[in-house]
């Protein structure tokens, strides 16, 4: 009878392993994520990313670092961005665009188009025009650590209105668990910028 007992139990585990396999393989394949909303963040939440841009001839134009942390301020919740503080809210209000940056939810294979207008503090204005498209989602590993994330590529063209016209390829590495992206690598023409997550602590 115990024998008949282990013999029965091996097939059996073996198959459970088989499909929780199954999966996970699948889940983190195809994997659906829902834009953040304000009960996902907690204060104290802090994104360090290093960042460099260099020309193709090796002179380095920019090279710091950028924090972000997430702290109450005048009662509210809010994320620190440089000397201001953007509350959550805003940050997690849906973008009313048709051609927004993120077009949520995110999934591998989704396409869009992104678009948009901007204006300088010396009044020049411009256009950022890309295809979107979402490669994949898999670990990907930055000084930070190892996370699941999503592989979207921005192919496009940056104008402005004192004739600068140049061809943009990005990359950018989106990680659903810490909200935020971990690792940007964007060309244009002769420049090189690419920022990486350094630090997350929550």
């Amino acid at each position: 009878m115990c024998n008949f007992k282990n013999n029965y139990h091996l097939p059996v585990i073996l198959i459970v392993l088989i499909i929780m396999g199954l999966y996970s393989c699948t889940n983190d394949t195809l994997k659906i994520a829902a834009q953040p909303t304000l009960s996902d963040y907690s204060v104290g939440e802090k994104w360090i990313w290093k960042y460099k841009g260099v020309t193709t001839e090796g002179e380095v134009r920019s090279e710091g670092e950028d924090t972000r942390e997430v702290v109450i301020a005048d009662g509210v919740l809010g994320m620190t961005m440089g000397n201001d503080t953007i509350p959550i809210t805003d940050i997690v209000k849906p973008e009313e665009s048709e051609t927004p940056r993120y077009d949520w939810p995110l999934e591998v294979g989704k396409k869009w188009k992104y678009e948009k207008n901007w204006t300088s503090q010396d009044g020049t204005t411009g256009k950022q025009s890309q295809d979107v498209e979402v490669l994949s989602f898999k670990e990907e590993t930055v000084e930070a650590g190892t996370f699941m994330a999503y592989t979207i590529q921005y192919k496009g063209v940056i104008t402005n209105s004192r004739g600068y016209n140049a061809k943009t390829d990005e990359v950018w590495l989106y990680a659903p668990a810490i909200k935020n992206f971990i690792k940007l690598i964007q060309t244009q023409d002769d420049f090189l910028y690419e920022e990486e997550l350094k630090l997350y602590s929550n």
